[in-house]
């Protein structure tokens, strides 16, 4: 699934195949943005289907074709050639718009802050978010704030860091960390949805790699 905020190769052979098709992306330079989701909107009412501006599996079979569609509702299901299998189910099956917000802010709030470096400040940074998207004020540290999520407005789901890491929006919470503030405060960020990276006050480009050093993860989606 591809959504507002997903970077990557995957975005790029999007972009490629919509202009293509006649509807101008803004160019194939494998970010997943405003002229990106317009042209998605555009193509979707153009074939008659939900013009939800998300590539998912009506829109990627009708793009890519059903037998190279790798881009499935909720489900990021990968099958080429005949080949491949599921590798995970999102939490629910479509990505609902709080959760575009708070994946299309994560990225700016994160470069207005950190960029690529850690500042130590993640959880002010998923709190900036959650602000500028939803209008709540979530407070406290990276082990501290999954238990100040209103729960009428957030659900914690059971799924494994990489089906999350594959869904746009979703906030996430480690008890602790390997580093020494990290140990005390834990850690929190919010997913961008390609399938590696996460943000906060930072851009993290590895979110897998790093969980290595982390645990008590829990994961929370906005209602």
């Amino acid at each position: 699934m591809l959504t507002t905020g997903t970077r990557g190769s995957d975005v790029t052979r999007l972009q490629q195949r919509l202009a293509a098709a006649g509807f101008n992306p803004g160019g194939a330079d494998g970010i997943f943005g405003s002229r990106t989701r317009a042209a998605v909107v555009a193509y979707q009412r153009s074939k008659g289907l939900s013009a939800d501006g998300v590539v998912g599996r009506n829109t990627g079979q009708q793009l890519f074709g059903s037998r190279e569609a790798k881009y499935y509702d909720g489900r990021s299901d990968f099958q080429a050639g005949g080949t491949g299998g599921t590798t995970g189910a999102a939490p629910s099956g479509n990505v609902s718009e709080a959760q575009r917000r708070l994946a299309a802010n994560a990225r700016g709030v994160a470069m207005g802050m950190g960029g690529y470096n850690s500042q130590g400040l993640c959880a002010t940074g998923v709190s900036r978010n959650i602000a500028r998207s939803m209008g709540l004020n979530v407070y406290g540290n990276g082990n501290q704030i999954d238990n100040n999520l209103p729960r009428n407005r957030f659900r914690q789901v059971n799924m494994s860091l990489e089906q999350a890491l594959r869904t746009p929006g979703l906030v996430l919470t480690w008890e602790r960390t390997s580093t020494r503030l990290g140990s005390i405060y834990g850690h929190t960020a919010v997913t961008l949805g390609d399938g590696r990276s996460s943000a906060s006050d930072f851009i993290e480009s590895n979110t897998l790699a790093a969980e290595r050093g982390r645990s008590g993860l829990k994961i929370f989606q906005p209602i």
